[in-house]
Protein backbone atom coordinates (compact mmCIF):
# COMPACT_ATOMS: atom_id res chain seq x y z
CA UNK A 1 0.00 0.00 0.00
CA UNK A 2 1.60 3.33 -0.97
CA UNK A 3 1.79 6.32 1.35
CA UNK A 4 -1.11 8.23 -0.21
CA UNK A 5 -3.43 5.24 0.10
CA UNK A 6 -2.33 4.70 3.69
CA UNK A 7 -3.10 8.33 4.56
CA UNK A 8 -6.48 8.17 2.83
CA UNK A 9 -7.59 5.07 4.69
CA UNK A 10 -6.23 6.35 8.00
CA UNK A 11 -8.71 9.23 7.74
CA UNK A 12 -11.65 6.85 7.64
CA UNK A 13 -13.21 4.93 10.51
CA UNK A 14 -11.28 1.98 11.93
CA UNK A 15 -10.26 -0.37 9.15
CA UNK A 16 -10.94 -4.06 9.36
CA UNK A 17 -7.66 -5.87 8.72
CA UNK A 18 -8.83 -9.41 8.04
CA UNK A 19 -8.30 -10.50 4.42
CA UNK A 20 -11.21 -10.62 2.01
CA UNK A 21 -10.90 -12.39 -1.30
CA UNK A 22 -13.77 -13.20 -3.60
CA UNK A 23 -13.42 -14.01 -7.24
CA UNK A 24 -9.93 -15.19 -6.40
CA UNK A 25 -10.27 -18.85 -7.29
CA UNK A 26 -12.95 -20.79 -9.13
CA UNK A 27 -14.85 -23.05 -6.77
CA UNK A 28 -16.75 -26.28 -7.32
CA UNK A 29 -19.89 -25.86 -9.38
CA UNK A 30 -22.03 -28.57 -7.75
CA UNK A 31 -22.28 -30.08 -4.28
CA UNK A 32 -21.32 -33.75 -4.63
CA UNK A 33 -23.93 -36.26 -3.53
CA UNK A 34 -26.84 -33.79 -3.39
CA UNK A 35 -29.46 -33.07 -6.05
CA UNK A 36 -32.67 -31.04 -6.31
CA UNK A 37 -35.87 -32.54 -7.71
CA UNK A 38 -39.08 -30.56 -8.29
CA UNK A 39 -42.54 -32.14 -8.38
CA UNK A 40 -45.87 -30.60 -9.34
CA UNK A 41 -47.82 -29.60 -6.24
CA UNK A 42 -51.44 -28.53 -6.54
CA UNK A 43 -52.33 -28.01 -2.89
CA UNK A 44 -54.64 -24.96 -2.75
CA UNK A 45 -53.27 -23.34 0.41
CA UNK A 46 -49.51 -23.07 0.75
CA UNK A 47 -47.16 -21.26 3.16
CA UNK A 48 -45.07 -18.25 2.17
CA UNK A 49 -42.82 -18.71 -0.81
CA UNK A 50 -39.53 -18.32 0.97
CA UNK A 51 -40.17 -20.99 3.53
CA UNK A 52 -38.15 -21.06 6.73
CA UNK A 53 -34.44 -21.40 7.20
CA UNK A 54 -33.42 -25.01 7.49
CA UNK A 55 -31.82 -26.31 10.64
CA UNK A 56 -29.54 -28.43 8.48
CA UNK A 57 -29.79 -30.52 5.32
CA UNK A 58 -32.52 -32.79 6.63
CA UNK A 59 -36.25 -33.21 6.42
CA UNK A 60 -38.00 -30.98 8.89
CA UNK A 61 -40.99 -28.83 9.68
CA UNK A 62 -40.68 -26.93 6.41
CA UNK A 63 -41.63 -30.07 4.47
CA UNK A 64 -45.26 -29.46 3.52
CA UNK A 65 -46.54 -30.78 0.20
CA UNK A 66 -49.96 -32.20 -0.52
CA UNK A 67 -50.48 -35.86 0.30
CA UNK A 68 -50.21 -36.97 -3.33
CA UNK A 69 -46.97 -35.09 -3.78
CA UNK A 70 -45.52 -36.57 -0.61
CA UNK A 71 -46.38 -40.06 -1.83
CA UNK A 72 -44.67 -39.29 -5.14
CA UNK A 73 -41.58 -38.07 -3.30
CA UNK A 74 -41.45 -41.24 -1.24
CA UNK A 75 -41.84 -43.32 -4.39
CA UNK A 76 -38.96 -41.53 -6.09
CA UNK A 77 -36.78 -41.93 -3.03
CA UNK A 78 -37.50 -45.65 -3.00
CA UNK A 79 -37.09 -46.19 -6.75
CA UNK A 80 -33.84 -44.26 -7.08
CA UNK A 81 -32.39 -45.10 -3.64
CA UNK A 82 -32.43 -41.48 -2.54
CA UNK A 83 -32.58 -39.98 0.94
CA UNK A 84 -34.77 -36.91 1.54
CA UNK A 85 -32.66 -34.22 3.20
CA UNK A 86 -35.10 -31.30 3.02
CA UNK A 87 -38.05 -29.96 1.06
CA UNK A 88 -39.98 -26.78 0.48
CA UNK A 89 -42.88 -25.52 -1.61
CA UNK A 90 -42.64 -22.67 -4.14
CA UNK A 91 -46.23 -21.48 -4.29
CA UNK A 92 -46.11 -19.23 -7.39
CA UNK A 93 -44.60 -22.02 -9.50
CA UNK A 94 -46.84 -24.73 -7.97
CA UNK A 95 -43.77 -26.85 -7.32
CA UNK A 96 -42.56 -28.84 -4.36
CA UNK A 97 -38.77 -29.05 -4.30
CA UNK A 98 -36.81 -31.79 -2.61
CA UNK A 99 -33.18 -31.93 -1.64
CA UNK A 100 -32.10 -35.56 -2.09
CA UNK A 101 -28.87 -37.29 -1.11
CA UNK A 102 -27.65 -39.94 -3.54
CA UNK A 103 -26.83 -43.45 -2.45
CA UNK A 104 -23.15 -44.09 -1.80
CA UNK A 105 -21.30 -44.64 -5.06
CA UNK A 106 -24.18 -43.44 -7.26
CA UNK A 107 -23.27 -41.36 -10.30
CA UNK A 108 -25.16 -38.06 -10.15
CA UNK A 109 -25.27 -37.56 -13.93
CA UNK A 110 -26.80 -41.00 -14.44
CA UNK A 111 -29.37 -40.52 -11.68
CA UNK A 112 -30.32 -37.04 -12.91
CA UNK A 113 -30.75 -38.29 -16.48
CA UNK A 114 -33.05 -41.07 -15.27
CA UNK A 115 -35.05 -38.67 -13.11
CA UNK A 116 -35.45 -36.27 -16.03
CA UNK A 117 -37.13 -39.06 -18.00
CA UNK A 118 -39.49 -39.93 -15.14
CA UNK A 119 -43.00 -38.52 -15.79
CA UNK A 120 -43.41 -37.76 -12.09
CA UNK A 121 -40.57 -35.23 -12.20
CA UNK A 122 -40.86 -31.61 -13.38
CA UNK A 123 -37.21 -30.73 -12.88
CA UNK A 124 -34.04 -32.51 -11.74
CA UNK A 125 -30.71 -30.75 -11.33
CA UNK A 126 -27.49 -30.71 -9.32
CA UNK A 127 -27.23 -28.64 -6.15
CA UNK A 128 -25.21 -25.95 -7.90
CA UNK A 129 -22.72 -23.68 -6.18
CA UNK A 130 -22.37 -19.93 -6.69
CA UNK A 131 -19.87 -17.33 -5.57
CA UNK A 132 -19.83 -13.62 -4.92
CA UNK A 133 -17.82 -11.35 -7.20
CA UNK A 134 -15.74 -8.87 -5.22
CA UNK A 135 -12.06 -8.78 -4.36
CA UNK A 136 -9.94 -6.59 -2.07
CA UNK A 137 -8.52 -3.59 -3.81
CA UNK A 138 -4.99 -2.66 -4.66
CA UNK A 139 -3.88 0.93 -4.89
CA UNK A 140 -4.32 2.39 -8.37
CA UNK A 141 -1.15 3.53 -10.11
CA UNK A 142 -2.27 7.16 -10.11
CA UNK A 143 -4.79 7.62 -7.30
CA UNK A 144 -7.03 10.61 -7.87
CA UNK A 145 -8.39 10.73 -4.31
CA UNK A 146 -7.74 14.02 -2.54
CA UNK A 147 -10.75 14.24 -0.20
CA UNK A 148 -12.30 11.76 2.22
CA UNK A 149 -15.68 10.04 2.01
CA UNK A 150 -17.91 11.15 -0.90
CA UNK A 151 -14.91 12.52 -2.75
CA UNK A 152 -13.38 9.05 -2.62
CA UNK A 153 -16.41 7.31 -4.10
CA UNK A 154 -15.27 6.79 -7.66
CA UNK A 155 -18.48 5.14 -8.81
CA UNK A 156 -20.67 7.77 -7.15
CA UNK A 157 -18.75 10.58 -8.84
CA UNK A 158 -18.36 8.93 -12.26
CA UNK A 159 -22.07 8.11 -12.48
CA UNK A 160 -23.13 11.68 -11.66
CA UNK A 161 -25.20 10.39 -8.74
CA UNK A 162 -25.23 13.68 -6.83
CA UNK A 163 -27.22 15.32 -9.64
CA UNK A 164 -29.59 12.34 -9.86
CA UNK A 165 -30.20 12.60 -6.11
CA UNK A 166 -31.60 16.08 -6.57
CA UNK A 167 -34.68 14.30 -7.93
CA UNK A 168 -34.76 10.99 -6.08
CA UNK A 169 -33.06 9.17 -3.23
CA UNK A 170 -34.92 5.90 -3.61
CA UNK A 171 -37.49 6.55 -0.89
CA UNK A 172 -39.92 3.68 -0.38
CA UNK A 173 -38.17 1.29 -2.78
CA UNK A 174 -37.60 -2.21 -1.34
CA UNK A 175 -34.34 -3.80 -2.44
CA UNK A 176 -33.87 -7.50 -1.70
CA UNK A 177 -30.15 -8.03 -1.15
CA UNK A 178 -29.51 -11.77 -1.60
CA UNK A 179 -25.98 -12.16 -0.37
CA UNK A 180 -23.97 -12.99 2.73
CA UNK A 181 -25.08 -11.60 6.05
CA UNK A 182 -24.42 -7.93 6.71
CA UNK A 183 -23.62 -5.63 9.61
CA UNK A 184 -26.99 -3.96 10.13
CA UNK A 185 -25.55 -2.07 13.11
CA UNK A 186 -23.02 -0.23 10.93
CA UNK A 187 -23.50 3.53 11.48
CA UNK A 188 -23.91 4.03 7.73
CA UNK A 189 -26.77 1.49 7.58
CA UNK A 190 -28.85 2.82 10.46
CA UNK A 191 -32.52 2.69 9.51
CA UNK A 192 -31.84 1.18 6.10
CA UNK A 193 -32.26 -2.56 6.84
CA UNK A 194 -35.97 -3.33 6.99
CA UNK A 195 -35.63 -7.05 7.63
CA UNK A 196 -33.01 -9.79 7.92
CA UNK A 197 -33.55 -13.49 7.19
CA UNK A 198 -31.05 -16.33 7.20
CA UNK A 199 -31.46 -19.22 4.74
CA UNK A 200 -28.06 -20.76 5.46
CA UNK A 201 -27.68 -23.80 7.70
CA UNK A 202 -26.52 -23.01 11.27
CA UNK A 203 -23.45 -25.14 10.63
CA UNK A 204 -22.26 -22.20 8.53
CA UNK A 205 -22.52 -19.77 11.39
CA UNK A 206 -23.19 -16.06 10.99
CA UNK A 207 -20.46 -13.97 12.66
CA UNK A 208 -21.78 -11.66 15.35
CA UNK A 209 -20.68 -8.58 13.44
CA UNK A 210 -22.06 -9.67 10.09
CA UNK A 211 -20.16 -10.65 6.95
CA UNK A 212 -18.12 -8.57 4.58
CA UNK A 213 -19.58 -9.04 1.10
CA UNK A 214 -23.19 -8.31 2.03
CA UNK A 215 -22.09 -5.27 4.05
CA UNK A 216 -20.11 -3.99 1.07
CA UNK A 217 -23.07 -4.29 -1.30
CA UNK A 218 -25.44 -2.69 1.20
CA UNK A 219 -23.11 0.29 1.49
CA UNK A 220 -22.93 0.92 -2.24
CA UNK A 221 -26.70 0.64 -2.60
CA UNK A 222 -28.06 2.44 0.43
CA UNK A 223 -25.49 3.90 2.85
CA UNK A 224 -27.04 6.75 4.84
CA UNK A 225 -26.60 10.28 3.50
CA UNK A 226 -25.88 13.42 5.52
CA UNK A 227 -25.02 11.67 8.77
CA UNK A 228 -21.64 13.38 9.14
CA UNK A 229 -19.64 10.21 8.56
CA UNK A 230 -18.65 7.66 5.97
CA UNK A 231 -20.07 7.47 2.48
CA UNK A 232 -23.33 8.01 0.60
CA UNK A 233 -25.26 5.18 -1.03
CA UNK A 234 -26.54 5.48 -4.57
CA UNK A 235 -30.10 5.28 -3.16
CA UNK A 236 -29.69 6.34 0.49
CA UNK A 237 -33.40 6.22 1.28
CA UNK A 238 -34.10 2.77 -0.17
CA UNK A 239 -35.08 -0.04 2.21
CA UNK A 240 -32.99 -3.21 2.30
CA UNK A 241 -34.43 -6.70 2.70
CA UNK A 242 -31.31 -8.58 3.76
CA UNK A 243 -31.55 -12.27 2.83
CA UNK A 244 -28.54 -14.34 3.78
CA UNK A 245 -28.14 -17.06 1.16
CA UNK A 246 -24.33 -17.01 0.96
CA UNK A 247 -21.64 -17.55 3.56
CA UNK A 248 -17.99 -16.66 3.97
CA UNK A 249 -15.74 -19.48 2.80
CA UNK A 250 -12.22 -20.18 3.97
CA UNK A 251 -9.65 -17.42 3.61
CA UNK A 252 -8.62 -16.75 0.04
CA UNK A 253 -11.92 -17.77 -1.55
CA UNK A 254 -15.18 -16.13 -2.54
CA UNK A 255 -18.24 -16.25 -0.35
CA UNK A 256 -20.34 -19.25 -1.42
CA UNK A 257 -24.03 -19.94 -2.06
CA UNK A 258 -25.96 -22.89 -3.49
CA UNK A 259 -29.16 -23.62 -5.39
CA UNK A 260 -31.02 -24.44 -2.17
CA UNK A 261 -30.22 -21.25 -0.26
CA UNK A 262 -30.65 -19.01 -3.29
CA UNK A 263 -34.01 -20.56 -4.19
CA UNK A 264 -35.36 -19.92 -0.71
CA UNK A 265 -34.09 -16.36 -0.67
CA UNK A 266 -35.56 -15.65 -4.12
CA UNK A 267 -38.87 -17.08 -2.97
CA UNK A 268 -38.79 -14.84 0.10
CA UNK A 269 -38.02 -11.78 -2.03
CA UNK A 270 -40.98 -12.55 -4.30
CA UNK A 271 -43.27 -13.11 -1.32
CA UNK A 272 -42.13 -9.82 0.23
CA UNK A 273 -43.03 -7.98 -2.98
CA UNK A 274 -39.54 -6.54 -3.41
CA UNK A 275 -39.12 -3.89 -6.09
CA UNK A 276 -35.56 -4.92 -6.97
CA UNK A 277 -33.45 -8.02 -6.31
CA UNK A 278 -29.67 -7.61 -6.20
CA UNK A 279 -27.62 -10.74 -7.01
CA UNK A 280 -23.95 -9.80 -6.79
CA UNK A 281 -22.86 -13.37 -7.47
CA UNK A 282 -22.36 -15.80 -10.32
CA UNK A 283 -22.43 -19.49 -11.10
CA UNK A 284 -23.65 -22.06 -13.61
CA UNK A 285 -27.02 -22.09 -15.34
CA UNK A 286 -29.59 -23.39 -12.86
CA UNK A 287 -33.09 -24.46 -13.98
CA UNK A 288 -34.80 -23.91 -10.63
CA UNK A 289 -33.25 -20.51 -10.03
CA UNK A 290 -34.07 -19.51 -13.60
CA UNK A 291 -37.74 -20.41 -13.10
CA UNK A 292 -37.91 -18.35 -9.92
CA UNK A 293 -36.11 -15.40 -11.48
CA UNK A 294 -38.30 -15.41 -14.59
CA UNK A 295 -41.36 -15.50 -12.32
CA UNK A 296 -40.01 -12.49 -10.41
CA UNK A 297 -39.47 -10.57 -13.66
CA UNK A 298 -43.01 -11.40 -14.82
CA UNK A 299 -44.30 -9.94 -11.55
CA UNK A 300 -42.52 -6.66 -12.27
CA UNK A 301 -39.55 -7.17 -9.97
CA UNK A 302 -36.33 -5.85 -11.51
CA UNK A 303 -33.49 -8.34 -11.03
CA UNK A 304 -29.88 -7.17 -11.25
CA UNK A 305 -27.09 -9.75 -11.57
CA UNK A 306 -23.30 -9.64 -11.75
CA UNK A 307 -21.30 -11.11 -14.64
CA UNK A 308 -17.98 -12.87 -13.95
CA UNK A 309 -14.94 -10.97 -15.19
CA UNK A 310 -13.62 -12.46 -18.41
CA UNK A 311 -16.09 -15.33 -18.14
CA UNK A 312 -19.23 -16.48 -19.89
CA UNK A 313 -22.59 -14.76 -19.58
CA UNK A 314 -24.74 -17.89 -19.93
CA UNK A 315 -24.86 -18.83 -16.25
CA UNK A 316 -26.97 -17.61 -13.33
CA UNK A 317 -28.03 -14.91 -12.83
CA UNK A 318 -26.64 -12.91 -15.76
CA UNK A 319 -27.79 -15.35 -18.42
CA UNK A 320 -31.45 -15.41 -17.35
CA UNK A 321 -33.75 -13.52 -19.76
CA UNK A 322 -34.96 -10.26 -18.26
CA UNK A 323 -32.10 -9.90 -15.76
CA UNK A 324 -30.07 -6.69 -15.92
CA UNK A 325 -26.63 -8.26 -16.37
CA UNK A 326 -23.80 -6.03 -15.15
CA UNK A 327 -20.05 -6.12 -15.71
CA UNK A 328 -17.28 -3.88 -14.43
CA UNK A 329 -16.01 -1.08 -16.63
CA UNK A 330 -13.33 -2.40 -18.95
CA UNK A 331 -14.66 -5.95 -19.05
CA UNK A 332 -16.31 -7.35 -22.18
CA UNK A 333 -18.35 -10.22 -20.72
CA UNK A 334 -21.94 -10.23 -21.98
CA UNK A 335 -21.38 -8.36 -25.23
CA UNK A 336 -23.57 -5.42 -26.14
CA UNK A 337 -26.46 -6.48 -23.90
CA UNK A 338 -24.50 -6.18 -20.66
CA UNK A 339 -24.53 -2.95 -18.66
CA UNK A 340 -21.16 -1.49 -17.63
CA UNK A 341 -20.77 0.22 -14.26
CA UNK A 342 -17.91 1.14 -11.91
CA UNK A 343 -16.40 -1.86 -10.20
CA UNK A 344 -12.83 -0.89 -9.35
CA UNK A 345 -11.49 0.95 -6.30
CA UNK A 346 -14.97 1.34 -4.80
CA UNK A 347 -15.06 2.76 -1.28
CA UNK A 348 -17.73 1.00 0.75
CA UNK A 349 -18.59 -0.38 4.17
CA UNK A 350 -16.96 -3.16 6.16
CA UNK A 351 -18.38 -4.90 9.24
CA UNK A 352 -17.61 -3.27 12.56
CA UNK A 353 -18.28 0.30 11.49
CA UNK A 354 -15.29 0.48 9.16
CA UNK A 355 -14.63 1.29 5.50
CA UNK A 356 -12.37 -0.03 2.76
CA UNK A 357 -11.94 -0.24 -1.00
CA UNK A 358 -13.06 -3.24 -3.02
CA UNK A 359 -13.30 -4.22 -6.67
CA UNK A 360 -15.31 -6.63 -8.79
CA UNK A 361 -18.51 -6.92 -10.78
CA UNK A 362 -20.39 -7.40 -7.49
CA UNK A 363 -19.80 -3.70 -6.86
CA UNK A 364 -20.81 -2.82 -10.43
CA UNK A 365 -24.12 -4.66 -9.98
CA UNK A 366 -24.75 -2.83 -6.69
CA UNK A 367 -24.24 0.52 -8.45
CA UNK A 368 -26.87 -0.44 -11.03
CA UNK A 369 -29.27 -1.64 -8.33
CA UNK A 370 -28.98 1.69 -6.54
CA UNK A 371 -29.59 3.57 -9.79
CA UNK A 372 -32.68 1.48 -10.55
CA UNK A 373 -33.96 2.30 -7.05
CA UNK A 374 -33.66 6.03 -7.82
CA UNK A 375 -35.73 5.55 -10.97
CA UNK A 376 -38.28 3.21 -9.40
CA UNK A 377 -39.01 5.69 -6.62
CA UNK A 378 -40.18 8.21 -9.23
CA UNK A 379 -41.72 5.70 -11.62
CA UNK A 380 -43.14 2.72 -9.67
CA UNK A 381 -44.27 1.04 -12.91
CA UNK A 382 -40.68 0.87 -14.18
CA UNK A 383 -40.00 -2.61 -15.57
CA UNK A 384 -36.85 -4.47 -16.54
CA UNK A 385 -37.14 -3.68 -20.24
CA UNK A 386 -37.43 0.06 -19.60
CA UNK A 387 -34.61 0.01 -17.07
CA UNK A 388 -32.33 -1.83 -19.49
CA UNK A 389 -33.05 0.71 -22.22
CA UNK A 390 -32.61 3.77 -20.02
CA UNK A 391 -29.37 2.51 -18.48
CA UNK A 392 -27.73 1.06 -21.59
CA UNK A 393 -27.20 4.21 -23.62
CA UNK A 394 -24.99 6.02 -23.46
CA UNK A 395 -22.60 3.52 -21.91
CA UNK A 396 -21.39 3.23 -19.22
CA UNK A 397 -24.35 3.52 -16.84
CA UNK A 398 -24.90 7.10 -15.68
CA UNK A 399 -27.50 7.80 -13.02
CA UNK A 400 -28.09 11.36 -14.16
CA UNK A 401 -28.53 10.44 -17.82
CA UNK A 402 -31.02 7.73 -16.84
CA UNK A 403 -32.84 10.23 -14.63
CA UNK A 404 -33.40 12.53 -17.62
CA UNK A 405 -35.96 10.03 -18.93
CA UNK A 406 -38.09 11.14 -15.96
CA UNK A 407 -36.74 14.61 -15.15
CA UNK A 408 -35.62 16.42 -18.28
CA UNK A 409 -34.10 19.30 -16.28
CA UNK A 410 -31.41 17.10 -14.74
CA UNK A 411 -28.04 18.75 -15.43
CA UNK A 412 -25.69 15.92 -16.26
CA UNK A 413 -21.92 16.28 -16.50
CA UNK A 414 -20.84 16.10 -20.17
Amino acid sequence: MNLLRALVLAGLATLATSPWVAEAQPGPRAEPGLIIVALADHRPALPAVGGTARASYRRGAGYGPGLGTEATAEGLARDFKLQVEDGWTIAPLKLHCLLFRLAAGADSATVLAALARDPRVVLAQPLNQFETLAIPDVAPDKPAYNDPYVGLQRGFMAMDVAEAQRWSRGAGVRVALIDTGLDASHPDLQGRVLTERNFVAPARGLPAGGERHGTQMAGVIAAVANNRQGIVGIAPEAQLLAYRACWDAEAGRSARCDSFTLARALGAAIAADADIINLSLSGPADPLLQKLTEHAVRRGIIVVGALPAGGRAEGFPGGVPGVLAVRSLGDTTGGTQALSAPGRDILTLNPGGSYDFASGSSLAAAHVTGTVALLRALHPALNAEQAQRWLAAPAPVNACTAMRHLRSLALCTP
